[in-house]
């Protein structure tokens, strides 16, 4: 039986003890299914791979019908986040430590790719957040995140103060260490350790979380995703903004960060079968010590 996907994108986290053989090994299996093999051109730089055709993102988004990912979620942060344009699938296998979105366990690549590979899997497709700072009425900077936006104090003493509005309309000031904007997948990452919800991925919302706020009263709220949220920074010593820990900048007083859905999605594909709730309970280790 042929394979529904022929040609497919390895990309890899390299850094990690033995991951030149997993790459090659995995490379060899899907040339097995008969699948055509590129390799992403700084994962064969980084890994020494040389006996497989190198592409650049571009080229994946142009020319591969499938993103094989190994490595943890920040491996497919980085990667979901540029290939997210072309409308690439993409498939996680997890060789890091948390694995909410790259949640194919390493040693069952073989028997959970196969049917995938045949056509058989479900698709869970997710939002990205396109975000901007404004300063003095023009955009200094701009990025896309997948997991969060997240404001921070500087490394100095003292709180930083924001102004919050959502669709134009003033929410609230607030001084904290910081406040995150949270899409669905991020609601397992910083946003969970803040404090805030978890927020199923079929939910067209994004979670408000501050950090450690001096008025305990501003708690988590979760809004739509079809807005705007703007954070103006009103006070308080080299704050910057993150995008899915990733991408920084640093923000001046006066400067907004303006978050609004993006046009693109993030196209996952998991086993027939999947739920978002195995995962939780086997990454949040639910129900431990129970018969």
């Amino acid at each position: 039986m042929k394979s529904k996907f022929r040609h497919v994108a390895l990309i890899g986290k390299y850094h990690a003890q033995g991951s030149r053989s997993a790459l090659e090994g995995i490379a060899q299996f899907l040339g097995a299914q008969g699948c055509e093999v590129a390799i992403e051109e700084d994962t064969a730089s980084n890994a020494g791979i040389t006996t497989y055709p190198t592409f650049n993102v571009a080229q994946i988004g142009a020319q591969c019908d499938l993103g094989l990912v190994v490595g943890g979620d920040g491996t497919m942060l980085g990667i979901g986040r540029q290939l997210a344009q072309f409308g690439v699938p993409l498939v996680g296998i997890n060789q890091g430590r948390l694995g909410f979105i790259t949640d194919i366990a390493f040693e069952d690549y073989q028997t959970t790719l196969a049917p995938i590979l045949q056509g058989h899997y479900d698709e869970d497709p997710r939002w990205m957040m396109q975000a901007k700072v404004v300063r003095d009425g023009h955009c200094v900077f701009n990025a896309t995140a997948m997991n969060d936006v997240v404001v921070n104090r500087g490394a100095s003493a003292g709180m930083v103060e924001l102004r919050v509005e959502v669709d134009g309309r003033f929410v609230a000031n607030q001084r904290a260490d910081g406040l995150i904007i949270a899409s669905p997948t991020g609601s397992t990452a910083y946003s969970l350790s803040a404090g805030g919800p978890l927020l199923h991925p079929s939910i067209g919302g994004w979670i408000l979380v501050p950090i450690a706020p001096h008025n305990l009263s501003n708690r988590p709220i979760v809004l739509s995703d079809k807005g705007e949220i703007a954070v103006e920074i009103v006070a308080g010593r080299d704050a910057s903004a993150n995008f899915d820990m990733q991408t920084l900048t640093s923000l001046l007083h006066g400067d907004r960060i303006i978050v609004r859905r993006s046009e693109h999605q993030v196209r996952f594909l998991h086993p027939v079968g999947w739920s978002y709730f195995d995962t939780l309970r086997k990454k949040l280790h639910w129900n431990e010590g129970l018969a």
